[in-house]
């Protein structure tokens, strides 16, 4: 049995900025070109493609964020490829709906014999909450493999045995604790990145999430510093990190 101990994310797409030969921009300082889209696109709004006031793109974004005009960070999409959460931490994922798009593995489909499980932070180095949580989710485990064979028997009658499978799969699911790994491509503006982080990266926020959250972070303010510079991670009380941010809800 696999288990995780933490979030693997990874990045597999991100924007790709074509600048017009008919409305360019004069750029100054270094800039991605997710931070690009965003500038040119609060550009045309009043046609300032020669920059007047001859700001670099880093203080013009965060002259934007401060502003709150978020509107033109929709047009920068990320895409992050989320592994190692629960499906409990998944449905709070996916609780952000607008400017997102989510693609998750399916229970229905997928053999869940050998599934990983996530430990859930609050029992991380606690000897025996970690030993009697492993021996629950080894009986569901085990109590899946034996729903499953016996659907397959009961549902011998259908011919199909794609389709039989799928059945007895997603019948015996049912057993399945909530600390089951699920796999998940998720997507977003960076408006809707920036909310979503600033709700669950707070030390309010339930731990599993918030750590999924801040690793997140991680990774998109490498790809488009600009976009996410004014978060700030740092170690909270409970012992995990957390991270504040300096605009809110632009």
């Amino acid at each position: 049995m696999d288990l995780y101990r933490a979030p693997v994310v990874t990045l597999i797409g991100r924007p790709q900025f074509l600048e017009p030969a008919h409305l360019p921009v004069n750029w100054l300082g270094e800039a991605t070109d997710g931070e690009k889209l965003a500038e040119f696109a609060g550009r045309l709004c009043y046609m300032s493609q020669r920059n007047p006031a001859q700001r670099p793109t880093a203080e013009y974004l965060e002259n934007i964020k401060k502003q709150g005009h978020g509107s033109v960070l929709e047009h920068a999409v990320y895409v992050l490829l989320i592994e190692g959460i629960s499906r409990s931490c998944s449905h709070e994922l996916v609780r952000h709906r607008a400017g997102w798009g989510y693609s998750q593995l399916s229970q229905r489909y997928v053999d869940e014999s050998h599934a990983a499980f996530v430990v859930p932070p609050a029992i991380l180095g606690d000897e025996p909450l970690e030993a009697e949580w492993l021996a629950q989710v080894t009986a569901a485990q085990a109590a899946y493999v034996r729903a499953v064979e016996a659907l397959m028997t009961r549902y011998e009658w259908i011919a199909d045995k794609g389709h039989r499978r799928k059945m007895a799969r997603e019948a015996a699911r049912a057993v399945l604790p909530n600390a089951t790994e699920t796999k998940i491509v998720a997507s977003g503006n960076v408006r809707a990145w920036r909310t979503m982080l600033e709700l669950r990266c707070g030390e309010g926020a339930e731990q599993e999430i918030r750590r999924l959250a801040v690793a997140c972070l991680r990774v998109l303010a490498a790809q488009a510093p600009l976009l996410f510079s004014d978060f700030e991670i740092y170690r909270a009380q409970d012992g995990f990190d957390a991270a504040r941010i300096t605009y809110h809800k632009v």
